[in-house]
Parts: C-alpha cells; structure tokens; sequence
C-alpha cells in the first residue's frame, strides 16, 4: 500500500484493501427497487381554458381550437389533433402559440360539417413534464359518433420507470464527482480514484440515457422509438435537450482538466498508482502552477453550471419566484452532492485505509457537512413551501404525501449525522489526553508498604544517545494507541456504521426527491382544482324542455343554455328543436324566470331571433337559488304553449 499527498503535502491513504460492498448495494440495489415500485410522474401545466368550451355545441363552426395553460408549454410535431364522428383525422392548419402567447396552444380549423368531433392534445410544461387531455363538441347539434377518447397516458409506464432510473442515477453520478472533489480539497485526505472515475462515468452514462429518453418520455412512446430521428432531433432542440446536450460539454470539459492534472495517465511515466493519481488530480486541478484559489474557482464553476443544467428543466424553471426558485434549486443540489457524496469517501476511505486516515480530516468533513446540512434545510423549506401551496396538500395530495416521507426520512438523516459527530468528536480527541484512572490504596503501615514496593518496580527511565542528543526512553515499546493508551479504533468503528447509516438513508432521501421532481405540486394541484371550477362554473346550465303544441309536427323541445348561471348578470341562449331532432325555427319564443320562495319575477329575459338560435346578453338574475323557467314557444299564428323547468342559480 503506497502513499500520495495532497495539497500541504501531508502522507495520505492510498486507494486499496476491501471493496464495501454492501455501500453498493445501498446506492444501486436499493434504490432501483424502490424506483420500480414508483407511480408515474404527473405533469405540471394546468389546462386554464378552451375554446370550443368542451362538451359545448356550437351554432356554426369554429374557426380553430385554442388552449390556455397555467405555465408556459412546448409543442410536439401532433400536439393537437381533431377527430370527426367517424374517426377520421381532420386537416387542420399549422399548430402554434395563440397571439405569440406562450402558455397557449392553437390550430385553425377548417370549415366542419354538423357532428361531434373529439380534440386530443399533448403539451410538454415548462418544468419539462408531459400532460395530454382530451375534450368534445359539437357542431349544429351532437351526433352519433365512431370516434373515442385517446387512451394513452400522459406517460409510458416502461420509459417512465427507465427516465426515473436515469434521474436518479444521474443525481447519485453528480454527488459522487462533486462530493468526492470537495472531500478531497476541504479535508486534504486521500480519495479514492474509483470513486472519481466512477462518479463521472456514472453521470455521463445517465445523462446519455436521458437524453435518449427524453423524446418517448415527451411523446408518452415506448423504450423502442429512443433512436429515430425525429424524435431526436425534437429532443436536441427543445429546453430539456439542451440542458442535457450543455451536461456532457460540462463532464468533456471537467474530464479534460482531469486529465491535465493527472487523473488519466498521460503517455510516458505517470504516477505509479491510482491513489496517487486521484490525490494528485484533486490536488492540482490544472497542474501544479494553477494556485488554489484558481483550482476554488474552477471546481465551483463547474459545478455550479452542473447543478444548473438540472434547474433550468426542473420544477424551479416554472411558478412564482422562478429567479429565488432557482437560486435555492441550486444550492440544494449542491449542498446534496457536497454531503452525500463526502460520506462515500469517508465511508470508503474507513473501510479501506482506516489507520491512514487523519482525525483532523475527519473533523473538517465533519464541519463541512455541518454547513451542507443548514443549506440543505433552508433550501428545502423554501422549496416545500413553494411546491406545497397549502397544509391541506400535505396529505390530499401525491405531492405532500411524498414530502412528508422526505421530511420524515430527513428527521432520521439528521439523528444519523448527530452520532456521526459524536463520534468524530470523540476520533478527533488528542492523543495527549489522558484519562486518570482512580488507583484503591491500603491505609496505615501496610499502605506505605506497598506503596513503596510498587514505585520499586517502576522503571527508570532509559537514556540513549542520538544524533539529536538524549532521547528519553530509547528503545521502549511505546503503548498501544499511544503514549497515553488512548485507542481511536472503537471510534473509527462507530463513525464507520453511522456514515454508513446517513448514506443509507441519504439514498432514499434521493429516491423520494427523484419521485417528487416526477410528481405535480400541490400548488399545481390546487390551481387545477381551481381552474376545473371555475370551468364548471363559466359552463353554465345547458336545460332541455320538451314542448307539444298538438298539432301535426307541432312537438320538439328548446335547449337553454345560461352561462354562467349565477347571481348576476347572465348570457341566454335558446334553440329549438323539431321532432325529427334538427333546428327548427319558430316565429316566436318567449323565456321569463320566477323565483317563487321570493316572490321575484316573472323577469322576461327579452330574447332575440338571431338567425337559427334565440339570445339574450344581459339577463340579470338578483339572488342564488331553484329559478322556475317558462318558455312559451308559438309555431303558428294561432298555435303556441307554454313550457316549465327549473334551473338552479349559484
């Protein structure tokens, strides 16, 4: 087992001895299983408004299909397609940003023939997460239709499950490469070179997978599309691509200023060993000259244009206070792989090299984590606040559910790191410190007796010359632990299993901050909620009243719509149809309300033929409550009836 040193030129542990093998299983095995578990990850944009107002039925044709988001979406090549009553794609015109608006969506319609027609869309939010939907109208009046409602999901199960994997791997690559550099720059201890190697191979293979991914993820397609053109070509212009694409540039370029320093072996002689290799890169990140504040800021750059290639595709990226969001998504990303990742390498380094491994260093990761650890919580408050909205989405929500594991999980990372202090106080005790031991003595005669013969038995001590002058002692066997018997082995013991615990539980914090970056926020929850209500509102009340005059022909029945039928000022609409089911016209329709428990009304809605369809712009209808409509059709001079229903007001 060799040596390197790094930075004051202090001997540090060379990599080597026992892999920890269960470490492995903790970061790979575990987490894969509990990602497979996983649901689907929900998408982020909300669907404000449309136009056609779904299940509507429209007196003539629209002229195009328009949809209002809650964020900014992307477009896919079929982002919005239209169906007719036998399942035949319509020809629309070319989807866009409605007004240059770019939380819409829109396509021009051409001029369609009376029937249902269904609308099925698919969008990609702002945070980089699919949603698709679908809705109906209708034109003249609904039909009979082949047509039905898409089936597919927001998300393919299998390249949702395999996306997931690759973010979370990609988290793990992250903290490995960057945990392990700052370890080694902070405490000045020996790294392992597997774990440098390791943590950039890792990142790198995750971030092609996304990037390869990252169009069936789009498109809600199977594992099998990754490499078809289109696709990849969709996925190398959009804002995730991109973010992805700049990621491999930054590992190219961070690999190249390892290789610099010596991390890979150059041509000709080179260090002699991995351990000195990885202390020497880390040490002297673009050689020997560059001085450390240079290395500092290098090293942060880095990493800092690493972390933002998360947050620009991320939950950060869309919402209130996307700047401060952003910022804090940072830092936390950090403040992870700072902590998680400087646990591998103590982890590794105590398994491996435990005697080689200065207290001091120890104390300085453990000052370290400390200060990530502060980060982290202040970073992760602000950013539950944000995602959560309410207390009430804690637990009414997927989104509150997960950050309530999270928190739960994070409560016992910390119990796990106070004993990791506790212990490295204890590693970190000087060796000079002696722990006076309480020694029973004999009183009176015999007492003196045998204390003189016990300091009879001491040995003098011995003197020897050196080339230094008289050394005290030469040639004793010193004590074990040192010359004041203190043992640090014990304690290396215990900080061992409780870093080992932190990682373990590291990880599924990992896990559960993986599951929540594929989970809708419950702000995004409840601004769905809201808009689907208000929807409902802005729909109205759509009432169909039979009538029958008693004359040949003389039967039908009038559809009122009253939008958006609450207290105030309302919009009407009537049409009236024949007994074979199509738009019949009437030379006179009347509508008054009456509210009987008030004794308000009859108030005349002063409906006008408008050419096919009766309306009236301005009814105002003073107080919530069940309205009594009649409506008196007449279909003749002398043929007409009067007709009633009830609608409620809110």
């Amino acid at each position: 087992m060799g040596a390197g040193r790094v930075g004051d030129g202090r001997s540090v542990a060379v990599a080597g001895g026992r892999r920890p093998w269960h470490l492995v299983f903790v970061l790979l095995v575990v987490p894969l299983l509990l990602l497979a578990g996983g649901g689907s990850a929900s998408a982020h944009a909300v669907l404000k408004d449309v136009d056609p107002v779904d299940g509507s039925v429209l007196k003539t044709s629209p002229e195009a299909v328009t949809l209002t988001f809650s964020e900014s979406v992307g477009l896919l090549d079929d982002s919005i397609r239209v169906f007719d009553p036998g399942n035949r794609r319509v020809h629309t015109g070319e989807q866009e940003h409605a007004d240059g608006r770019a939380d819409t969506a829109r396509v021009t319609l051409p001029r369609l023939p009376q029937g249902s027609y269904i609308v099925a869309w698919r969008v990609v939010s702002a945070d980089s997460h699919p949603v698709s939907g679908a809705l109906t109208f209708s034109v003249g009046k609904p039909s009979a239709t082949t047509a039905v409602l898409p089936s597919d999901k927001a998300q393919d199960a299998a390249t949702t499950t395999l996306y997931d994997i690759a973010r979370y791997v990609a988290y793990g690559g992250l903290a490995l490469l960057l945990g392990v550099i700052v370890f080694a720059m902070a405490t000045g201890a020996g790294v392992s070179r597997d774990l440098l190697v390791g943590g950039w191979w890792t990142l790198l293979t995750a971030t092609v997978a996304l990037l390869l991914l990252r169009g069936p993820y789009e498109r809600g397609s199977g594992p099998t599309t990754v490499f078809e053109l289109p696709v990849l070509r969709e996925t190398a212009t959009s804002r995730p691509g991109i973010a992805l694409l700049l990621r491999l540039v930054l590992l190219g370029v961070a690999a190249a200023l390892a290789g610099r320093a010596g991390l890979t072996p150059a041509h000709g002689r080179g260090p002699d060993t991995d351990g000195e290799r990885a202390a020497g890169a880390v040490a002297t990140v673009g050689g020997p000259a560059v001085g450390a504040r240079l290395r500092f800021a290098v090293v942060t750059l880095l990493s800092l244009a690493l972390a933002l290639t998360w947050a620009v595709a991320e939950h950060a990226s869309a919402g209130i206070q996307v700047p401060l969001a952003m910022t804090s998504a940072v830092l936390h990303l950090l403040a992870m792989a700072v902590w998680l990742g400087g646990l591998a390498a103590l982890l590794t380094a105590l398994y491996r090299t435990p005697d080689e491994l200065p207290a001091a260093a120890v104390a300085r990761f453990s000052r370290l984590a400390l200060a990530s650890v502060a980060v982290l919580v202040a970073t992760g408050v602000y950013q539950s606040w944000r995602g959560l909205g309410s207390l009430d989405a804690l637990t009414s929500t997927q989104y509150g559910r997960l950050l309530a594991a999270k928190l739960v999980a994070v409560v016992l990372l910390l119990a796990a790191a106070a004993y990791s202090r506790r212990w490295t106080a204890r590693l970190a005790m000087p060796a000079a410190v002696a722990v006076p031991r309480r020694v029973p003595e004999m009183v009176g005669a015999a007492g003196r007796a045998e204390t003189a013969a016990r300091a009879a038995l001491v040995e003098e001590p011995r003197t020897a010359e050196g080339p230094d002058g008289p050394t005290v002692n030469a040639g004793a066997d010193p004590e074990p632990g040192g010359p004041s018997g203190y043992d640090p082995s014990p304690y290396r013991s215990a900080l061992r299993r409780s870093v080992l615990a932190e990682i373990t539980i590291g990880v599924v914090v990992l896990v559960i901050t993986t599951l929540l970056t594929g989970a809708q926020p419950g702000r995004a929850v409840s601004e769905q909620q809201a808009a689907r209500t208000a929807s409902e509102q802005t729909l109205g009340s759509t009432t169909l009243i039979p009538f029958d005059v008693g004359t040949p022909g003389g039967r039908g029945k009038v559809q009122v719509e009253l939008t958006p039928s609450r207290v105030g000022e309302n919009q009407v609409q009537m049409v009236v149809y024949g007994p074979d089911g199509g738009i019949a016209t009437v030379p006179e329709l009347r509508l008054s309300f009456t509210l009987d428990g008030r004794k308000i009304g009859p108030l005349d809605a002063k409906v006008e033929n408008r050419g096919g369809y009766w309306a009236a712009d301005a009814l105002n209808l003073p107080l919530p409550g069940t309205w009594t409509m009649k409506v008196t059709v007449r279909t003749s001079a002398i043929d007409q009836v009067t007709v009633s229903k009830t609608v409620r007001i809110g």
